[in-house]
């Protein structure tokens, strides 16, 4: 397993370090770090700082996914569906959380609210082009390859 070292700043000095749930977890958690608890009501979405910042070398992204257990039972996910965390940016690392559920629900300084998943991206050198190479697929997409009927 290939591992990166990735400088993080406590902004706040309650803030949580990222933590690894096991060995083998490709996410680490991040955690609430504010002064008081967030209601985030139905249908709603609320930004939530983790009081951390990070320093994520060139060639890697952070990204921040949603906790599966807080998105499935309590309905709380991030409203971005993925943020991104680019190697150049060093503020503070905020998770905007949507309420998909039915109730108000409360976040609390050092809940567990998403995981950040280190990963390299390849940077897409762009060009225009008058036609495309054919494939057998085409342009067929939304369960053209089956699955969706």
């Amino acid at each position: 397993m290939k591992s990166a070292k990735i400088w993080f700043k406590k902004l706040d000095p309650s803030a949580t370090a990222p933590h690894y749930g096991t060995e083998f977890s490709a996410g680490a958690d991040l955690y609430a770090c504010m002064k008081d608890p967030i209601v985030i009501e139905p249908g709603t979405t609320e930004f939530v700082n983790t009081g951390l910042a990070m320093e994520i070398p060139e060639g890697l992204v952070g990204l921040i996914y949603a906790r599966s257990g807080l998105a499935c039972k309590k309905g709380l996910a991030p409203a971005n569906k993925v943020g991104v965390i680019d190697s150049d940016y060093r503020g503070e690392i905020i998770v905007a959380l949507h309420n998909h559920s039915k109730q108000e629900l409360v976040v609390k300084s050092g809940d567990r609210i998403a995981q950040i998943v280190i990963t390299p991206y390849v940077f897409g050198d762009f060009d225009e082009a008058a036609e495309l190479e054919a494939t057998v697929r085409g342009d067929g997409g939304f369960g053209s390859t089956g699955g969706y009927e």
